[in-house]
């Protein structure tokens, strides 16, 4: 059973609609403000929805009452608040059945004065809880014309059972003041969701920045840059210097953007850092992270990577590409040379295999990116593309690499173009000393 309802206002207003004494315009427009305050009175959708069905039975008289709410992009009315004998709470309709739904369809207040004498009327409910509905009057909840859902009233308790025209004018009042209510009271609500999702994106951010490496010294030959479009960013990349004086280095891009790729993209970095300590081979590495996340990555969703060491000492990176970007090498000539992927994507096929390249060093950069670096747009909705990249790096020939990456992911998101994608950079100076 719904709780009972209690009165909210006092007993004047109630007269106004209920004894037969004539009431000036400003006697009845300054009660029913005083009605609307009481609407109002709270932000919460629940008391909102609360207050009003309280008020509606108080003022009109009902022995029941339900507010109906279209749900499901308008295909179903929910009752998200009801008062009377019989708890209704819950009940979903088709947007389209019963007199609720006409009176949504039609945004129109349905007035059944004998409902055994009406089409529409939907007997389940009756037969279901044994409650005996007479009349029924149902108004729709309407914001700016557009119908969120209708107040329902049942059986008058005077004028045998029958709801009049008085009624109806009334609860078209009501039921606008009810609809502002319950809009204003859903926008509250969907602030505050907002705002909760901010500060977990925020927080998803600052792990992600966490996760991102350090060079230790300017010395350092790897520097790596990552301007994400959204909040959080489904590209990421790493390098660290291992106890044997090799440096590991990866930078990949995650199908998608948002929340899943970032959570698929923490999960691939991680077990690329901990795996690249003990496993020495690109190729084997990848295989071993691919066979793990392809036992629980779904949605269709894949990694494109580019995994390798630096070996120092011998003069040679090693690298697997796995359906990523070529690399660019560019050699201490200023020629430029594309280095291809020779595997598909992670997560694509366990089990699979991914061939090694050797570059050997010779005193050149290889840079590595992702596609929201050549698929950026200029002023004239054009893409970079590989040509456009090699020209913001020979335009950068005597700065240092963070400096480099610095300008040319400046020169890519000038303010009057919008970032589309991810934007990662990394640079491996090979330059010997």
């Amino acid at each position: 059973m719904c709780e009972e309802n209690k009165p909210l206002m006092t007993g004047n207003v109630r007269n106004l609609f209920t004894d037969n004494t004539e009431h000036t315009l400003e006697e009845q427009l300054a009660q029913l403000a005083e009605i609307t305050q009481y609407f109002a009175t709270s932000l919460n959708i629940e008391e909102t929805l609360q207050n009003a069905i309280e008020q509606f039975l108080l003022y009109m008289g009902a022995e029941a009452a339900s507010i109906f709410l279209l749900e499901n992009d308008d295909r179903d009315l929910v009752c998200r608040e009801c008062a009377g004998p019989v708890n209704i709470l819950g009940l979903r309709l088709r947007s389209n059945e019963g007199i609720v739904g006409k009176t949504v369809m039609t945004k129109t207040c349905q007035m059944v004065r004998d409902v055994t004498k009406d089409p529409d009327f939907a007997r389940s409910v009756d037969k279901n809880t044994g409650f005996i509905t007479k009349s029924i009057l149902c108004t729709p909840l309407l914001i700016q014309g557009r119908c969120i859902g209708a107040l329902e009233l049942i059986n008058k308790k005077s004028g045998k059972g029958l709801f009049d025209d008085q009624d109806k004018h009334l609860s078209m009042a009501l039921a606008s003041a009810a609809a502002l209510a319950i809009h204003n009271a859903r926008m509250a609500d969907a602030l505050v969701e907002q705002e909760r999702m901010r500060k977990e994106l925020e927080l998803a951010r600052e792990i992600q920045l966490s996760l991102l490496p350090v060079p230790s010294d300017t010395r350092f030959p790897v520097t790596g840059m990552n301007v994400p479009a959204l909040e959080v960013s489904g590209d990421f990349y790493d390098f660290f210097r291992l106890d044997d004086g090799t440096i590991y280095f990866n930078l990949a891009d995650v199908s998608g953007k948002g929340m899943n790729s970032a959570l698929l993209m923490a999960k691939a970095s991680s077990l690329l850092h901990h795996l690249a300590k003990s496993i020495n081979d690109p190729g084997e590495l990848l295989t071993r992270v691919n066979d793990e996340l392809c036992e629980t990555v779904s949605h269709g969703m894949f990694i494109t990577i580019v995994s390798g060491f630096i070996d120092l000492s011998k003069g040679f990176i090693t690298l697997s590409n796995a359906g990523h970007q070529p690399p660019l090498y560019h050699h201490r000539n200023g020629r430029f040379e594309e280095i291809p992927a020779q595997a598909p994507p992670l997560c694509i096929l366990p089990s699979m295999q991914f061939p090694v390249t050797i570059i050997p060093m010779k005193g050149g950069s290889l840079y590595l990116f992702t596609d929201g670096v050549t698929e950026s747009l200029d002023e004239n909705n054009q893409p970079l593309d590989i040509s456009g990249l090699v020209k913001l790096i020979q335009s950068n020939p005597r700065v240092t690499a963070a400096k480099r990456l610095e300008n040319i992911i400046a020169e890519i998101r000038k303010p009057n173009i919008n970032q589309r994608d991810d934007i990662t950079l990394m640079v491996i100076d090979c330059r010997l000393k």
